[in-house]
């Protein structure tokens, strides 16, 4: 980049190529109008009207790397005239097509006017010193304006000529275009240098090297949203407004512009911001504006029907069209703002590979606007909500923000390690934190004895109340689903079981990820972001169930949803590991898992209570109708997922404002990732889920069992007790193996579980004999008590096998060493705690799976039973042979 150019020169430059960008990329965008009509024509669906809409996005994002880089190598001038006259070629040739593949072929060659941003770039960016790269591409970037233009103009042509006219004429005016920018531009003066000088340019291997870095990825992401949303809603706001509010396709356009123009001609001030102020400031502002708008965006029109004193009041919930459009000007206007601070990033970082790089960034958030639209026509089909493409944005801008919050943090800390001890929630607002502990040692009894019991109780008696939650919400299917076909939804017998399964599927592949979040992210932090996240399932079930209508595929996405609840458990119990000394873990963790399994029976007992009254009154939403033996009832399914939202709340904020950071508790993923070399941690894993697994499984699957094996019982009495069971006496399992040897009791608790399936088994019906209720709920409770109680006991085993095989391993070394192995010892068992956490989970998948599908093939669940008997014996096997028996190779 050079900043002796004269000033004529960079003008013309920075003019024609503004001129040429805003014209390419009216082209590009030119599907969003005449692509109603090809809709019409061909009678697309929505799925792939968004493919066509999409197509020229997909080809015109996936050229941008290869145009950047043509563009280092060969000056950005020659490149860009190549550009804009094949894309002239394809629009006039998309005139010629006569089926659906025919149009999609076409768009692509269309696409191409969409690399015209990453050569543009590149060559403007040679022109100006890098003090000024913010405004000025900025300005550049003002030709995003083109979409506004072709929703202003295109709709009138079409209505007059037809949508072969529009072709017709952006092609022409591109031809045009690519003429005047040849005559009036000249080569860029560091493509003149190197000519002159007879100096090559930069390899293509070489201009690929920048991209091994993770910092490029992380800025695409950010221009995924930006960018790509920007596109995608440009592309999709016609569609949007006819059908959510009935407008015509040229007021539609029209009104549709208006996000185009907030979202492009603010281009320039967004890099004059980033200029003045710093991208990074100018990105957080772009990420928490726009979650704010999309979050509002998402909400369906909804209609209310309060039960007053003098009669019912009726209203409803609906983003009229001017408010709607007045949010949309925001969301646009920001997003403008976030695309030209994206891209003052990469002249500053990567001033050598500003093609490369800025092709690589574009080539992603062109996909954004490839992917997007096409994602949004599937949720219309899917969802049958208009609002749910707002819905996706909202995630990904919280995607988007997370990681840049933590990319700063982690930057900063870095640059200046003293950083890792102040708290930096906010990096303008860093300040020292009480609420770190920089100093923690719970084996010091003189310190245990004078603050540290008192702080780990705190911890733990938040982190409580917090998992009960979280296994409140991930079980409330267990309860949910039996009720389901009695309000009016028709699903089969094994989508049923599907909904009770998936929570646990979900819950157990997060607590792979919640495992390894505690020491990166810190035990506060994390307890409050995981407990905060329950409120996404919890408000969205609650609307989900009131209407009977509402697709299964929605229900699956929300059961899935759930699983936040179950992947807290990993990372809470890895948590509270850190605070207790070792004599002391087992009933530390015992009491954390036991009285937060409390959540399984405590959702069994509560939702059927709750369900039988209005609670929340007219905020809560009508009841719905229950017909049993010809006798109507209201129930207010809803409030099974409403009545958890405020305790939720209340305890993200204690735990936000009363738990504890352990500074010393840190490592990377990469520290802990040595769990996986360690052989007791599989071996463990695999007997966790003979007692876990089982415990939740069983409580998943328990009430639709009962239902289906014993129909005269009502299994909302009864369901809760199991869970309750297991629960109450986990800690005594952990109490157990603390006096007794984790081992021992963990045997003898396999060896009792197995007799108990083989007695549930003897006690259900079978060849038509009606069984026996009594005999198999008491062999079920047997099994609760069991699994209760193993799962203390193993939890025990963990934090003693890692100390062992760590201080073994350290034997005869220095104090120093010795030290070091427990502190490794520590992190390594809080790691297995949470990874064997997460594989056990599982079972609330398998076992009501199980049952689903024995039952599907054999029309009874016996051979389930016998599948978890055969498990059992492999429980005990390993059990002895590796810690139990005398000479055991680890006893514990």
């Amino acid at each position: 980049m050079v900043s002796n150019a004269s000033t004529s020169l960079q003008t013309r430059a920075l003019t024609a190529s503004t001129l040429a960008f805003t014209v390419c990329f009216a082209v590009w965008t030119i599907f969003s109008i005449i692509g109603l009509q090809i809709q019409n024509d061909l009678q697309l669906s929505e799925t792939a009207f968004g493919l066509l809409l999409g197509t020229p996005i997909l080809s015109g994002s996936l050229v941008r790397l290869l145009l950047g880089i043509c563009s280092d190598i060969y000056g950005g001038r020659i490149v860009y005239l190549l550009v804009m006259v094949t894309a002239a070629i394809a629009t006039l040739l998309l005139t010629t097509a006569q089926s659906y593949i025919m149009y999609l072929l076409a768009a692509l060659g269309v696409g191409v006017a969409g690399g015209s941003f990453a050569v543009g770039i590149a060559y403007v960016s040679r022109w100006f010193p890098a003090e000024k790269q913010g405004a000025v591409l900025g300005i550049f970037g003002l030709g995003n304006i083109g979409a506004a233009v072709t929703k202003f103009v295109a709709p009138f042509v079409m209505v007059a000529y037809g949508w072969h006219a529009v072709a017709q004429v952006w092609a022409g005016v591109l031809l045009l275009t690519a003429a005047i920018f040849w005559l009036t531009t000249e080569d860029d003066p560091s493509l003149k240098t190197r000519q002159a000088a007879h100096i090559k340019g930069v390899s293509f291997m070489a201009q690929l090297q920048p991209l091994k870095n993770i910092q490029v990825w992380r800025f695409s992401l950010y221009y995924f949203f930006v960018f790509g949303g920007f596109v995608a809603l440009a592309l999709w706001l016609p569609r949007y407004m006819m059908g959510a509010y009935g407008f015509e396709i040229k007021t539609a356009g029209m009104l549709a512009a208006i996000y185009s123009i907030f979202a492009s001609s603010f281009r320039a001030l967004g890099g004059w911001l980033a200029d003045r102020f710093g991208a990074r400031t100018i990105m957080y502002w772009t990420f928490i504006v726009a979650a704010a708008c999309t979050f509002v965006l998402s909400y369906p029109p909804t209609d209310y029907t309060v039960h007053g004193i003098k009669g019912d009041i009726n209203f409803a919930f609906a983003i009229q069209p001017v408010w709607f459009i007045s949010i949309m000007a925001v969301l646009g206007l920001f997003m403008s703002f976030g695309m030209a601070a994206v891209y003052k990033h990469i002249p500053v970082y990567y001033p050598n590979n500003v093609g490369s790089v800025g092709g690589a960034v574009g080539m992603v958030g062109g996909l954004g606007g490839f992917l997007l639209p096409l994602t949004f026509g599937m949720l219309n089909d899917l969802t049958n909500l208009w609002s749910s493409c707002f819905m996706l944005l909202f995630v990904l801008v919280m995607i988007a923000l997370t990681w840049m919050h933590f990319a700063i943090i982690r930057s900063e800390r870095s640059a200046v390690p003293g950083l890792a001890e102040i708290s930096t929630d906010l990096p303008e607002l860093s300040h020292p934190s009480s609420l770190v502990l920089n100093d923690w040692n719970p084996e010091d009894k003189k310190f245990w004895e004078a603050s540290g019991k008192r702080i780990a109780a705190r911890n733990l008696w938040i982190s409580i109340p917090a998992l009960l939650l979280a296994f409140a919400v991930w079980m409330v299917w267990s309860v949910v689903v039996i009720n389901l076909p009695n309000i009016g939804f028709t699903y089969t017998t094994n989508q049923l079981f599907w909904l009770a399964a998936l929570p646990g599927l979900s819950g157990a592949t997060l607590r792979i990820f919640y495992s390894f979040m505690v020491p990166i992210f810190g035990g506060r932090r994390w307890t409050s972001i995981s407990t905060g996240s329950l409120l996404i399932p919890a408000i969205w079930i609650g609307f989900a169930v009131q209407n009977p209508e509402t697709p299964y595929l929605l229900m699956v996405v929300l059961a899935l949803l759930c699983g936040f609840g179950g992947g807290n458990f990993a990372s809470s119990m890895a948590n509270i590991s850190f605070f207790y000394p070792q004599a002391q873990k087992g009933t530390a963790l015992g009491l954390n898992a036991g009285l937060g399994n409390l959540g399984v029976s405590t959702v069994q007992f509560v939702v059927p209570w709750v369900i039988a009254m209005s609670v929340f009154g007219p905020l809560g939403g009508e009841p719905q109708t229950w017909i049993k033996d010809g006798v109507g009832q209201s129930v207010w399914l809803q409030n099974a997922a409403f009545i958890w939202v405020p305790f939720i709340l209340a305890t993200t904020l204690a735990a936000w404002f009363g738990m504890n950071d352990i500074a010393s508790a840190k490592a990377s993923f990469k520290e802990q990732a040595v769990i996986f070399k360690r052989k007791h941690n599989w071996l463990m894993c695999w007997l966790y889920t003979g007692t876990f697994g089982s415990f939740i499984g069983y409580s998943a699957g328990f009430p639709m069992l009962i239902k289906i094996l014993f129909p005269e019982q009502n299994p909302t009495q009864f369901a809760f007790l199991g869970p309750l069971v297991g629960a109450l006496s986990r800690p005594v399992g952990g109490w157990l193996a603390d006096k007794l040897g984790g081992a021992r009791v963990t045997l003898w608790n396999f060896l009792v579980m197995t007799a108990a399936v083989f007695g549930v088994l003897h006690f259900m019906p079978h060849d038509g004999t009606a069984g026996s209720f009594a005999g198999f709920f008491m062999m079920f409770m047997l099994l609760f008590l069991t699994t209760g109680i193993g799962n203390g006991s193993t939890f025990r085993m963990i934090p003693v096998i890692f100390m062992t095989e760590r201080l073994r391993a350290a034997e005869d070394q220095a104090e120093e060493f010795i030290n070091q192995a427990r502190r490794n010892a520590a992190k390594e068992s809080a790691a297995v705690l949470g990874f064997s956490s997460a594989v056990a989970a599982y079972g609330a998948f398998f076992i009501p799976k199980s049952y689903g599908t024995s039952i599907s093939l054999t029309g009874a669940p016996d051979a389930a039973f016998y599948c978890f008997i055969g498990f059992y014996l492999s429980c005990i096997g390993i059990t002895w042979w590796y810690y139990a028996r005398k000479n055991a190779p680890m006893p514990c």
